[in-house]
C-alpha cells in the first residue's frame, strides 16, 4: 500500500521545532516527568526504581490497564490494548476494512482517520459539518443518510478536532442507534476526550454503549504528555482486538516500558492534568473570544464547547496558506491552514493549549496591524 503524505504532521515538521511560537497546537503544553514522578504512589516510586528495560507485554501492563479501566463503565482488562495512537489508527484501519469497501467519516477530519482507508482501496463518503458565524454542527440526519448496506466503518471523533464540536447526549446516542441499526462498526476517536468547557458530565466513550464500535484515547491531549507516544484501543469486540494485536507484532510489538509507569501515574491522577489543561484551554478562549471582537472583519469565531482546538474562518482576499506562511516568516508564528485538512482555503486551527498565548496574540495583532488586515 502506498500512503500519500501525511499534509498535517508534514507541515508541523517544516514549523514545529524552528518557529517561535505555535499557534495551532492541538495538544497542551508538556508537563516535566520530574512533575509526574512527584504525584506517583509509593508502589509506582518503586516500580519506576527498579524498572527493568526489557520487553513488555503486548496489550500493557496489568498496573496500566488497570488504571484505564478505571475511567470506562463496562470495559474489562481483556478489552484494552496499548498502543500508540498513530499505530492504532493504522492497524485498526488494516485489520477492519478491504479494498471496495465504503467509509463515512467526518470532515474535516485528522488526515490519518481517513487517508489509510483510501489508500487501501476503500471508497470513502465525507460527513460534513454546518458552519455558521464561526460554530459548527454536525447533523445526526446527514450521517444517517450517507450509510448504506455497503458501509463498513464510521470513523468519529468527539470532541473534533479541528472544530471543537461534541454532540449532546441525545445526539450521540442517536448516532449510536443509527449505527447499530445499520450493524457497522464505528472508530470512535476519543483523544480529546474530558476536555469540556462547559458544565455537566462528558459524553460516555462509545465503547461503552456500542458493542460494535472500537474507541482510541491516550496521553497526548487529555494529559499534555504527548511525549509519551501511549495510546489505547477499547472494545466489547474482543475478535477485532486480538487482530490488532497480531498485526502490531509486525510493527512496534510492545510500548516503551518507562511510558507505561509514567502514563500509568497519569491515569491515576487525571484530575490534576485535567484541571490545569482545561484552565488553561478556558482563559485561553476567553482571550481570544476579545482579540477576535477587535478582527470582526477578518475572521469568525464562536468559542467550542469542548476540546483544545477550533477552526476559524478567515476573510482574505488570498488563501489562508499563503496567510499562515506570510505569518510564520514576519513574525515566527505558525498556524495550522485549512489546506492542510485538504478543507478549501479559507479556514485555520487555533490550539488553546499553551502556557505563551497571550504573548502570541500580541504579535499576532502586531502582524494585523501592519499589515493593514
Amino acid at each position: 500500500m502506498q500512503l500519500k503524505d501525511f499534509a498535517i504532521e508534514r507541515y508541523f515538521a517544516k514549523y514545529e521545532f524552528n518557529a517561535k511560537y505555535m499557534l495551532s497546537s492541538s495538544d497542551c503544553d508538556g508537563f516535566s516527568m520530574a512533575e509526574v514522578l512527584g504525584l506517583a504512589s509509593e508502589a509506582e516510586k518503586n516500580d519506576w526504581l527498579n524498572l527493568k528495560l526489557g520487553y513488555t507485554e503486548t496489550r500493557g501492563s496489568i498496573p496500566l490497564r488497570k488504571a484505564i479501566q478505571k475511567h470506562y463503565q463496562n470495559i474489562e482488562l481483556d478489552e484494552i490494548l496499548v498502543t500508540s495512537p498513530g499505530e492504532a489508527n493504522f492497524v485498526l484501519m488494516n485489520v477492519l476494512l478491504s479494498k471496495g469497501d465504503e467509509v463515512v467519516c467526518m470532515a474535516p477530519m485528522y488526515q490519518s482517520l481517513y487517508q489509510i482507508a483510501k489508500d487501501i482501496g476503500c471508497t470513502l463518503k465525507l460527513w460534513e459539518p454546518r458552519e455558521s458565524n464561526g460554530a459548527w454542527a454536525y447533523s445526526m440526519a446527514d450521517v444517517e443518510n450517507l450509510i448504506s448496506k455497503n458501509t463498513q466503518l464510521v470513523v468519529v471523533n468527539f470532541p473534533h478536532n479541528p472544530t471543537g464540536f461534541s454532540p449532546n447526549l441525545e445526539e450521540y446516542k442517536m448516532l449510536i442507534d443509527i449505527c447499530r441499526n445499520n450493524d457497522v462498526y464505528v472508530f470512535s476517536d476519543e483523544m480529546y476526550r474530558f476536555l469540556d468547557h462547559t458544565p455537566g458530565p462528558s459524553l460516555p466513550s462509545m465503547s461503552d454503549l456500542y458493542e460494535k464500535s472500537i474507541s482510541l484515547w491516550g496521553t497526548s491531549k487529555t494529559f499534555g504528555l504527548a511525549g509519551l507516544r501511549i495510546g489505547w484501543l477499547t472494545s466489547k469486540d474482543k475478535t477485532v482486538l486480538q487482530r490488532v494485536e497480531n498485526f502490531k507484532d509486525y510493527l512496534s510489538i510492545c510500548s516503551s516500558a518507562p511510558s507505561e509507569i509514567l502514563a500509568t501515574i497519569a491515569l491515576n491522577n487525571l484530575d490534576y492534568f485535567l484541571k490545569r489543561n482545561l484552565n488553561k484551554i478556558q482563559q485561553n478562549i476567553v482571550l481570544f473570544s476579545k482579540f477576535q471582537s477587535k478582527f470582526t472583519n477578518l475572521l469568525d469565531f464562536a468559542p467550542p464547547s469542548t476540546s483544545s482546538t477550533a477552526f476559524i474562518k478567515l476573510h482574505l482576499n488570498g488563501s489562508a496558506e499563503d496567510f499562515a506562511q506570510k505569518l510564520v516568516e514576519e513574525k515566527g508564528i505558525m498556524i495550522l491552514p485549512s489546506e492542510a485538512f485538504e478543507y478549501g482555503n479559507t479556514h485555520a486551527r487555533i490550539g488553546f493549549g499553551r502556557e505563551n498565548f497571550p504573548e502570541v496574540l500580541a504579535v499576532l495583532e502586531d502582524f494585523l496591524n501592519d499589515n493593514s488586515y
